[in-house]
């Protein structure tokens, strides 16, 4: 392509995202300069190469699932946001007050906000989490809560129902135990040390001790196996956007919003700061765009996605991903 029929694609990829219209030869004519016939053959070339698309129901031309990747590639540039929505991100940023878990669902909800689209995260702790302790929380004669503490401020429980054989004292009465001799332990290696220290020692002292010893096998075992957050925000901005006004469609798309294994595939692995995925690369729906990050934070690494329609804001979404990118990397420092 010239540049010529760069501009003219960038052009009819920006308009068409904001006017959610067939582009005609019209309006080109009086951007470009151009008489109608030059224009007509210019979208024809850019058709034929697969860019653009003819809508059968208008003359005009929309951007291809190709048209929308070459845009992204070599023409877009991402947007700096207005005051407002600086202003928005600015106050999340400057909170002293908020776990990692709490910033990242108020980033969330922002974003969502910003850009009238869906967000996602799906954080995983990472591997450098240590113990700081375990507490039990009985919540009558048969059921207790486990709460496991890391270093990094991560939290997880767990609901266990005991047998009422079992004295909730003598539970009580190991958590202090472990947390005497395996505070400092990496997560990981926790389950191997229960059952190599802690196991003989409460062997002795317990008579249930292999259901007592179950509980907190359990606990750990969970931490480190399910140690998945998943947090959607706005799912009903998927209504907003005209793309999707067919019911059986949007019941489609929000039913695959609220499967985890569906959102899981939004994660992929790539070194590339934000990276963009239009229809058939998301592997998860040929009708939606993800825009996605990766970020390390207070011990929890994950992934924070944006979904959207293939007509989505990409500069405005890309610029949004930018600044937070720089607030993390320097949260991280």
């Amino acid at each position: 392509m010239d540049e010529r029929q760069k501009s003219l694609l960038k052009e009819i990829v920006e308009c068409y995202i904001k006017e959610v219209k067939p582009i005609g030869s019209k309006h080109l004519c009086d951007k470009f300069n151009c008489s109608s016939a030059t224009i007509r053959n210019e979208m024809a070339f850019l058709e034929k190469l697969g860019l653009l698309e003819k809508n059968h129901i208008s003359s005009g031309r929309i951007p291809s699932e190709a048209g929308y990747k070459y845009y992204v590639d070599n023409l877009m540039e991402p947007k700096e946001l207005n005051k407002e929505d600086m202003l928005k991100l600015q106050t999340l940023f400057t909170s002293k007050n908020l776990t990692v878990s709490d910033a990242i669902e108020k980033c969330l909800e922002i974003i969502s906000d910003i850009t009238n689209y869906t967000s996602i995260s799906l954080g995983k702790e990472s591997d450098e989490n240590v113990l700081r302790q375990i507490n039990i929380i009985p919540l009558d004669d048969t059921k207790l809560v486990a709460l496991v503490c890391t270093d990094k401020g991560i939290i997880k429980n767990k609901q266990f129902n005991i047998s009422k054989d079992i004295n909730m004292l003598e539970v009580v009465k190991i958590s202090e135990i472990i947390n005497k001799m395996l505070i400092g332990t990496p997560i990981n290696l926790v389950s191997e040390r229960l059952e190599y220290d802690i196991k003989p020692i409460i062997s002795k002292q317990v008579e249930q001790y292999e259901a007592v010893y179950g509980i907190f096998y359990d606990a750990f075992h969970d931490f480190i196996n399910n140690n998945e957050n998943i947090h959607v925000v706005g799912k009903s901005k998927m209504l907003n956007q005209p793309e999707y006004t067919d019911t059986s469609e949007i019941k489609r798309l929000i039913s695959k919003l609220e499967d985890d294994e569906q959102v899981k595939k939004i994660v992929k692995k790539d070194n590339r700061d934000i990276s963009i995925y239009i229809g058939s690369e998301t592997e998860f729906d040929d009708n939606v765009t993800v825009i996605k990050t990766n970020y390390s934070l207070g011990g929890e690494k994950g992934t924070i996605a944006i979904i959207g329609p293939k007509r989505m804001e990409y500069d405005r979404v890309v610029g949004v991903l930018n600044i937070l990118n720089k607030w993390l990397e320097e949260k991280g420092d």
